[in-house]
């Protein structure tokens, strides 16, 4: 029903598949005018959202297929219907910025800590998964790394519920959460924003890790991902951050020119199975990284372009229980006004060449640290 809201109560202990994990938000849920479900989360359990969108939207209309390639093994999403979707509006008629007076946007309310809402042109829909848009914050001129510690706990805690709410849907395999940010990187609104997927299937790079972390317990008895985040902070030339529960570093073999690598010292499979600690501790980390990302090239150089990519173990897939939760964050940009192409072949064969060594990149990642 268009306009039911469904305030969820505040600090439920969930327990998902086996994992623990505490609701410290207000979570509302509500819906768009088309149907499309809609939902805020909030620091202040006293928050009332009751605005309801009063856009005369039409249903929405998808065309997302699912083809395997029997080459290679991987499956194509094809979603013609995505030719139509918004393409880098101006500030003034952003669709993620709050509903105000005369324009309306997905937003119905005037003002918003962390929203997610069905996205209206997905990649992947119905039986064919699910696309979702992460708002994380209605400042439309701010980004990530601008959020506070609590705004940021805030989107770790949408993330976690979604993908636990996800999990729970008979088409969704995987659950992806991830952030493009910059106009290099293929952006399409400038507002700060992140998307999730809930794939269908196993992701081929994921599909890669299970194999190598299969192969490995086989060959040695132990788990891939510890034996790596153990080698990274025994050798220690490649760490760029380390906390009491999250070590950050570049990669031994990082295909992009700046590319960090986030674990939580306790190995968990998805986002559900963080403690406490290991939340309290996220946002002063990951703020941290996204800040040095913005001062590597320099004061003079626009704001860095990035991805961060949430890895989670998929849900239903053989060698789940040896997978390791981790971010990977990496720009594209590989020196002053220069971007990392994918050329021949990275493109043509997938065999990347990275410019930077890993080494260097590190050492300049901690040299931009925060005074």
């Amino acid at each position: 029903m268009i306009g039911a809201v469904i305030d969820a109560p505040v600090c439920l202990w969930f327990i998902v598949c086996g994992y623990v994990w505490r609701n410290l938000v207000k979570k509302t849920v509500t819906s768009l005018a088309d149907g499309r479900e809609l939902i805020y989360y909030d620091s202040a359990d006293d928050t009332v959202r009751d605005a309801v969108d009063r856009r005369p939207l039409g249903a929405v209309s998808t065309s997302s297929e699912i083809r395997r390639d029997p080459l290679l093994g991987d499956s194509v999403a094809i979603a013609s219907h995505r030719q139509g979707r918004t393409y880098h509006p101006p500030a003034d008629e952003c669709p993620l910025c709050p509903s105000r007076s005369g324009r309306l946007s997905e937003i119905p309310d005037s003002h918003y800590d962390v929203a997610v809402f069905e996205n209206r042109f997905p990649s992947l829909a119905g039986d064919a998964g699910r696309c979702e848009v992460v708002c994380f914050t209605s400042d439309h001129d701010a980004s990530f790394a601008d959020l506070t510690e609590e705004q940021a706990a805030v989107v770790l805690e949408a993330w976690t519920d979604r993908t636990a709410e996800l999990a729970g849907l008979g088409q969704v395999t995987q659950v992806f959460c991830f952030e493009n940010r910059g106009a290099e990187i293929g952006v399409s609104l400038g507002h700060p924003h992140g998307q999730i997927y809930g794939y269908p299937f196993v992701t081929p790079r994921t599909e890669l890790m299970l194999r190598s972390a299969r192969a490995h317990r086989e060959e040695t008895g132990r788990n891939l991902f510890e034996d790596v985040v153990a080698r990274e902070l025994a050798e220690g030339d490649r760490v760029v951050l380390s906390g009491e529960h999250w070590v950050a570093f570049v990669p031994y073999a990082a295909h992009w020119p700046y590319e960090v690598h986030l674990y939580p010292r306790r190995r968990v499979l998805d986002l559900r199975g963080l403690d406490e600690a290991a939340r309290t501790e996220f946002p002063q980390i990951y703020l941290e990284l996204l800040r040095r990302f913005d001062r590597i090239f320099g004061p003079a150089e626009p704001p860095t372009p990035y991805i961060s990519a949430w890895h989670q173990a998929p849900f239903r897939a053989p060698g789940r229980e040896d997978f390791a939760l981790h971010l990977e964050l990496f720009t594209i940009r590989r020196t002053s006004g220069k971007l990392k192409f994918l050329a021949g072949s990275e493109s043509g064969m997938s065999a990347f060449i990275n410019d930077v060594p890993p080494e260097a990149a590190a050492q300049r990642l901690r040299e931009v640290a925060s005074e």
